[in-house]
């Protein structure tokens, strides 16, 4: 597991009480609360249509909760009857401080990979674009695509688009980054560049929430696994307890179909 320098400063990043999330009479978020600490990794597992990604897209209020609070960084957020989300520029302030990376790379097309990276500084913080070139030159190095600053998304492979999607995430300097799936799409030799760029991130002690199915990477670099089932977090702690010895019935039965990997192979023993 990746270790976390023993004097990082402590504090609570986001903080979610009781949340919940409706589409009409279907349930998708179900009372979840989730404590998120500097410099932590947490990972959120559990089977596919389970609330992980609905969950994550409330943390950045890409979707309205129905009911609940939300803490990130120093603003707190009431939803239902005492609704206090926030509108317009309000809204763009609280999302400056979370990225967030998709399963799709949603890259501009018609941009180079500098200025896809360089866009958002530019256009949302008004940074001056020779400023913010030098920041998206070293991310781009930092995620391994140094020497592709003048390409366009059309002439990268997935991998490298997923990459840049990071750079582009990481560009906005933003305070905790949440990952969706961001595997899912690419075909599977391409999986292990991008999951090694989220290591690096992990190690350098980002503020990190990842939805993922990828176990092999839970395992290895996550501080604690949250596992959730039919909206629900049924199960969390650190890894080895929660991959090698669930005490939820559900947990255990999620991560049984995960044959030939070393969680589920001790699973059984």
């Amino acid at each position: 597991m990746t270790s976390k320098g023993a004097g990082m400063a402590k504090g609570a990043m986001v903080k979610v009480e009781g949340l919940r999330k409706n589409y009409g009479t279907v349930e998708a978020v179900r009372g979840v609360s989730l404590e998120v600490q500097r410099g932590e990794v947490v990972v959120i597992i559990g089977p596919s249509g389970c609330g992980k990604s609905t969950f994550l897209r409330c943390i950045n209020l890409l979707e309205e909760p129905s009911a609940g609070s939300l803490q990130v960084l120093d603003r707190r957020i009431e939803f239902g009857p005492k609704n206090s989300i926030p509108r317009g520029r309000d809204l763009a302030r609280f999302r400056a401080g979370i990225g967030m990376v998709f399963q799709q790379f949603d890259l501009f097309p018609h941009k180079t990979v500098l200025d896809n990276v360089t866009a958002g500084p530019v256009i949302v913080k008004k940074m001056a674009k020779a400023a913010a070139e030098p920041i998206a030159r070293d991310l781009l190095a930092k995620v391994g695509l140094a020497g592709f600053t003048a390409r366009y998304p059309r002439e990268l492979s997935g991998g490298q688009q997923q990459r840049v999607a990071i750079a582009r995430a990481m560009a906005m300097q933003p305070e905790i980054m949440l990952f969706d799936e961001v595997t899912s799409a690419l075909d599977p030799e391409l999986v292990g560049e991008v999951l090694d760029v989220m290591k690096q991130l992990a190690a350098d002690g980002t503020t990190m929430i990842v939805v993922t199915h990828e176990m092999s990477f839970a395992h290895d670099v996550a501080d604690r696994i949250v596992v959730m089932d039919a909206g629900q977090v049924v199960e969390q702690g650190e890894a080895d307890e929660v991959l090698l010895r669930p005490k939820n019935a559900r947990t255990a039965q999620f991560l049984s179909r995960f044959h030939g990997t070393r969680e589920a192979k001790s699973n059984k023993d």
